[in-house]
């Protein structure tokens, strides 16, 4: 098959004739192997691996898809047609916990018991409450991403859920003042708070904002622990005609400015969806310096979701 002139970037690699052609050859050399085999070989033979060590199969498997459609390259057919888990998955079952209200002062609303539920016993608990109580109900986070439930008088209090952040963000790429190969390697650096749900029945003045801010010192240790790198910036929409994001602002968290209404995949460059507003949190003095760096850093495996974190803090 004769290779076309190619040179393009897909998820941040260079792909170049010679690149194409290494492809082919892997190839042609496993005659017999799935599309889903060649993809682990190819990631082997490119080291091509995410920060906590695993490979980019994903990745590498749409990589080589979209060269094959595009002619460069040419695939075996496909051995199965395996169901989509994202586009059928089945809506969070209904949670029955104990509604009644819990009212008074952070203090005297005791310990509260901080636990990372993602790929544990207790997952379905967080995705009930945000299904049942949250606005905008439950969406299944795609890429990096962690899951909390706090307790308090062995009762669920409130959920927050983090994932990897907006790759393209206007105001806060002006904040940071990163360069564009900076913001391309080290955006899995920034951690975005998709939902924070305190459930309707709880009234305690300064809680949520005091969740921020104890979430502020546990995330960067869990996803050094899951995910084998540390983030060090926070950030979040908040649609301002429905909330002020008085806890984001009293948790010392800062306005960036505001979307533009258009989402990640728009094509007519004009508003499709409410403006939000952003928001941000530096986790560190630096965080600039290490946000903008263009060096690499070297990843590290860890023993990812497999030990899940609970936490115990004390409402002082």
């Amino acid at each position: 098959m004769r290779v076309m002139s190619v040179k393009e970037k897909y998820r941040g690699r260079e792909v170049t004739d010679a690149d194409v052609a290494f492809i082919q050859q892997l190839i042609d050399a496993h005659p017999t192997s799935s599309r889903r085999a060649l993809s682990q070989k190819l990631c082997e033979a490119w080291n091509w691996v995410q920060p906590n060590g695993q490979s980019r199969d994903m990745v590498c498997r749409g990589l080589m898809l979209h060269l094959h459609r595009a002619g460069h390259i040419e695939l075996p057919p496909r051995q199965k047609n395996p169901r989509n888990p994202l586009a059928q998955r089945p809506r969070p079952r209904t949670i029955e916990i104990e509604p009644t209200p819990l009212r008074g002062s952070l203090r005297a609303l005791g310990p509260l018991h901080i636990e990372q539920v993602r790929r544990t016993g207790r997952e379905q608990l967080f995705n009930g409450l945000i299904e049942q109580h949250h606005y905008l109900g439950y969406t299944q986070p795609v890429g990096a991403h962690l899951k909390y439930v706090v307790s308090a008088q062995n009762r669920p209090i409130a959920c927050l859920a983090w994932s990897s952040a907006a790759r393209h963000l206007g105001c806060r790429d002006r904040f940071i003042g990163w360069s564009a190969e900076a913001r391309r390697r080290n955006i899995r650096l920034i951690a975005y708070n998709l939902r924070f749900l305190i459930l309707p029945w709880v009234e305690v003045p300064h809680l949520a904002s005091h969740l921020l801010g104890r979430m502020a010192r546990l995330l960067p240790e869990d996803w050094q622990r899951i995910y084998g790198h540390r983030v060090y910036f926070l950030e979040t929409f908040v649609d301002p005609q429905r909330f002020r994001g008085t806890c984001y602002r009293a948790a010392n968290w800062v306005v960036l400015g505001q979307t533009t209404g258009r989402g990640k995949a728009d094509q007519t460059h004009r508003p499709n969806r409410p403006i939000k507003e952003v928001l941000g949190y530096p986790l560190c003095q630096r965080f600039r310096e290490r946000l903008s760096e263009e060096i690499s850093i070297p990843p590290r495996c860890h023993d990812a979701l497999a030990r899940p974190s609970t936490k115990t803090a004390d409402t002082a």
